[in-house]
């Protein structure tokens, strides 16, 4: 069978909830979903889990047209709200801004320092929970995979920083570089991971909040082996899943583009699956334009 990461696999895929708390700050709760495949078949298969983290202001099904496709091919994944980050926060702190309720400066300082500090663990927290709860005998432990767009591409690349669990990491528009635009959280990467860490950094053309030249610089400190794909006639928001002001590239487009090459990157890093790695290492651009989807990739 040809390989295919353009479209659906064949499993059917579910959806839980679930909750995790760690007391190691303050009891702090941190709610999740998972999207796992299902059947008599899904359940003869311990599977990879993927853990998705979303942007600043986002939420945990801002990434579903892509844990749902993860799932179908055969991967269970976690998404966390990262709570103090999400879009439910932001609307809470816009509406007392409105009532004049507005944070003072230290306030607003001590907010973003802790909304950093909660990225890694909450992360970490969630693949704990995950490994430990109703699903654990369907899930392989030694393969774990971390995505994330934006800020959530910022905590998938630091969080093997402090994991060695991780294997496999995609980052959509990831922030970190040094010279963040104005409003960017002023976030960091060391790049001093635990161990060989297969890395898929995304990227969007146009993107005026995490500037293409930006992503590239993560790309060349990136230590473990490494792969960079640009969708050309997209902005930042063609990584969600709900795509506003969509301009050139179509969500349909943006999303395919994120879909095959997310899948096809966990298939050859987490699977060893050689028909992912031929396709990758093939003429992955050109499959791509002959499904409609402008890209590059980076180095040419």
């Amino acid at each position: 069978m040809t390989y295919d990461p353009f479209t659906a696999g064949p499993f059917p895929v579910a959806m839980r909830a679930g909750e995790a708390m760690d007391v190691t700050r303050r009891d702090r709760v941190v709610p999740y979903e998972v999207w796992h495949p299902y059947g008599r078949e899904a359940e003869r298969t311990r599977h990879p889990l993927i853990v998705a983290s979303h942007s600043s202001g986002g939420h945990k099904r801002q990434l579903a047209y892509l844990c749902a496709h993860l799932a179908s091919h055969g991967y269970v994944v976690a998404a966390p709200d990262h709570v103090g980050s999400t879009a439910a926060d932001s609307a809470e702190r816009a509406r007392r801004a409105a009532k004049n309720d507005v944070l003072t400066a230290a306030a607003r300082d001590s907010l973003i320092a802790r909304m950093i500090a909660d990225r890694v663990p909450d992360l970490r927290l969630v693949i704990t929970a995950v490994l430990g709860g109703p699903l654990s005998k369907n899930i392989d432990g030694g393969r774990i995979g971390l995505v994330g767009w934006s800020f959530g591409g910022w905590s998938v690349l630091a969080t093997p920083e402090v994991d060695p669990r991780i294997g496999a990491v995609t980052a959509l528009a990831p922030a970190g570089a040094s010279n963040p635009q104005p409003g960017i959280l002023p976030v960091a990467l060391t790049f001093k991971w635990q161990r060989e860490v297969a890395t898929l950094l995304l990227a969007a053309e146009d993107d005026r909040l995490i500037p293409l030249s930006g992503v590239k610089e993560l790309f060349d400190r990136a230590p473990s082996r490494k792969r960079m794909f640009v969708l050309r006639g997209a902005d930042h928001q063609h990584f969600a899943d709900q795509v506003t002001d969509a301009g050139a590239c179509s969500p349909e487009q943006a999303h395919l583009f994120t879909r095959a090459l997310t899948l096809a990157h966990f298939d050859a890093a987490l699977r060893q699956d050689r028909a992912a790695q031929k396709f990758l290492d093939g003429q992955p651009v050109a499959d791509l334009r002959a499904r409609g989807v402008s890209a590059a990739a980076h180095p040419d």
